[in-house]
C-alpha cells in the first residue's frame, strides 16, 4: 500500500512476510538504517548496514535490479530514510513496516552483529 510519508514524499509499506520472501528469492535488497551499536546487538540476515545518522542517498548500495527496502527497529527511521532519499531526488519509497520488532514477532530469524 502506498501512502503519504509523514516525513515527506510517499511510502510503501511492505510486510515482514513480503520482505522475507524477497530476501529468500533475491528480489529485495534490505537496507537497515539503525545505528552500529543496534546492528551489533541483532540484525536481519542479509541486510546491508547504512546508518541514518550518516545517511547520504547518493552513497546507497546499487540494488543491482533488486527492490531496495529500508528497515529499522520499528518502522519510523526507515520512513525517514525513504523521505531523505526522495528529498535527494532518488525514488526510493519502500520500507518494512514494523521493523525488526515485527520481524522477530513473526518468529523470523535474526543474528548477532
Amino acid at each position: 500500500m502506498q501512502r503519504p510519508n509523514p516525513f515527506g514524499g510517499v511510502i510503501e509499506d511492505l510486510s515482514v512476510e513480503e520482505v522475507r520472501a524477497g530476501l529468500a528469492d533475491g528480489s529485495i535488497l534490505l537496507v537497515d538504517v539503525r545505528e552500529p551499536n543496534e546492528l551489533a546487538a541483532e540484525r536481519i540476515p542479509g541486510a546491508v548496514d547504512f546508518p541514518l545518522s550518516t545517511f547520504d542517498a547518493a552513497a546507497l548500495p546499487d540494488p543491482e535490479g533488486r527492490t531496495l527496502v529500508f528497515s529499522c527497529r520499528s518502522g519510523q527511521r526507515s520512513q525517514k530514510a525513504a523521505a531523505a532519499a526522495q528529498a535527494q531526488g532518488i525514488d526510493l519509497h519502500r520500507h518494512m513496516a514494523g521493523g525488526i520488532l515485527a520481524w522477530k514477532e513473526a518468529g523470523f530469524e535474526t543474528e548477532q552483529g
